[in-house]
């Protein structure tokens, strides 16, 4: 028997070629401490800052700090079965949440998984939790209206699509009713909403779902909640997976409306991480990058260019204060990253004076070119009116005989007051704003008296609907006042009518 040796070469060489190696390789470490939402591990020295990381117990982490000897790993997840030792290995995939369609109407934590009890989410997309925020030349200017439905900010303090709009105010204020608010006036605008809830008692956000339940606005509002009995890693990413969600509607050129309450927690929890990682502390304690914190998280909302598909994500973030006192440090790092701020008093609110909003300390700085023309034009001496009616309010409590002009100052800034408060869950339609706005402005009020100011507004709308739903109408489609004489007159003839006179 003949042996060729070119044949077995030639044999081996192509079962060299097709073989296929069946072995997965994966970097793996071994945890050297664990305690409090944090480990540290040896053995990952390729791993990246935000890398996901799986214990076996199947908990995943993130890596936060890459030190010369271990990793830093903040853990997304229960960290009780987890030992010094165990093994935790790489993914060498960056922190990604679900994203998409399907989690409209679901109310879920910062790792995209269901809490609603309504069975899985089904979704292929996914969005990494940091990404860069649009640059320069690829936004636009802010230049439409988000209608909150509230009088108050509407006229006094408009937010725009694409906007960041602090609310700020003591707790017990009317922070999160102000939000809820403008989400339920959301409805048929065209606008998905997101109400991101960090370190909130989770009967509050049951309470939250089920008064968007209860209008109809959970069919376009997802709720991302990282409640107060979560570890803090989760209270810390809750805001960037709520971002992340808002960025694949932005970019699909969808109007998002994403409110964070709030960040002051989200601070809280990441000084409590940032301290345990021992990172050096600096002022209160906060790490030296609390601001990038929150400036790489609002920058990141914005109005797109047509380019990028003209979408938006306008922001409301919360802060709460101390004492009224907005000159803290997380306070006064946000104020300088926002477009704005709405500033809730806890005295307003406690005198009746609801949503409590300080017109003096609140500004929008993008301004009326977020209102409509209408508004615009109604609202222009409401600021003023107000300013003075304050300044003159206290000069009155030294009992000083009073001219004609200063009374009569005193009982437009009174009128003003009782027209620019809301009922909760009552948000109002932009032209039935700028009616009774209208009418304040041009005297129509001057001689209602202020206890009759309410009954006076409801019977107002009710009577336009019936008789003058054009007015409203024009007022609705071309963003503009109708025909001032018939304005004027519908007023009137609806004052000669009724009990008002």
């Amino acid at each position: 028997m003949v042996i060729n040796t070119q044949e077995i070469s030639a044999l081996l060489k192509q079962q060299i070629d097709d073989f296929q190696p069946d072995f997965d390789y994966t970097e793996t470490g071994v945890v050297t401490y664990i305690g409090d939402g944090i480990a540290r591990a040896q053995g990952l020295e390729n791993a990246m800052s935000g890398e996901l990381l799986i214990f076996e117990n199947g908990t995943i982490g993130m890596a936060q700090n890459l030190e010369t000897t271990d990793v830093g790993i903040i853990i997304l997840g229960p960290f009780s079965d987890i030992r010094e030792g165990s093994v935790v290995r790489r993914t060498g995939k960056i922190m990604e949440v679900p994203v998409g369609s399907a989690l409209i109407g679901r109310v879920i934590n910062p790792l995209g998984q269901p809490v609603d009890g309504l069975g899985e989410i089904h979704t292929n997309k996914t969005r990494p939790i940091e990404y860069p925020a649009p640059g320069v030349m690829e936004r636009k200017s802010v230049n439409q209206p988000l209608q909150t439905g509230l009088k108050a900010i509407d006229a006094l303090v408009p937010i725009g699509r694409g906007q960041r709009e602090l609310i700020i105010g003591d707790r017990q204020t009317g922070k999160t009713s102000v939000a809820i608010d403008a989400i339920l006036n959301q409805k048929g605008q065209d606008m998905i909403c997101i109400y991101v809830a960090i370190g909130q008692k989770e009967s509050t956000v049951r309470t939250q779902v089920e008064v968007l339940r209860q209008y109809g606005a959970l069919d376009y509002t997802i709720v991302v909640t990282a409640s107060a009995s979560q570890p803090s890693p989760l209270l810390f990413l809750a805001p960037y997976a709520g971002v992340a969600m808002a960025e694949e509607f932005m970019y699909e050129g969808k109007h998002v409306l994403i409110v964070y309450d709030d960040l002051s927690k989200q601070a809280v929890a990441y000084r409590e991480l940032s301290l345990l990682l021992r990172r050096p502390p600096g002022r209160e304690a906060y790490p030296g990058d609390v601001f990038y914190l929150h400036s790489r998280l609002l920058e990141r909302s914005a109005k797109v260019s047509d380019e990028l598909g003209g979408g938006s994500i306008t922001a409301l973030p919360f802060i709460e204060t101390q004492a009224g006192d907005i000159s803290a440090y997380i306070a006064t790092n946000v104020i300088s990253i926002t477009d704005g701020q709405i500033f809730l008093k806890d005295d307003l609110f406690n005198s009746g004076i609801r949503p409590a909003i300080d017109a003096g300390s609140s500004v929008s700085r993008v301004g009326g070119s977020a209102q409509i023309k209408a508004m615009k034009k109604v609202a222009g001496t409401l600021r003023i009116d107000l300013a003075s009616y304050r300044e003159l309010e206290a000069f009155t409590q030294f009992g000083s005989d009073l001219d004609a002009a200063t009374q009569a100052k005193l009982n437009r800034g009174r009128r003003t007051i009782e027209v620019l408060k809301q009922p909760l869950h009552k948000p109002l339609a932009v032209e039935k704003q700028v009616l009774i706005l209208y009418a304040l402005t041009n005297g129509f009020l001057d001689s209602v008296p202020i206890d009759d100011i309410v009954a006076f507004e409801e019977e107002l709308y009710a009577y336009f609907d019936l008789n003058h739903e054009s007015l409203l109408d024009t007022i609705r489609t071309t963003k503009d006042l109708p025909d001032t004489e018939l304005l004027d007159a519908a007023i009137q003839e609806f004052k000669d009518q009724s009990v008002y006179k």
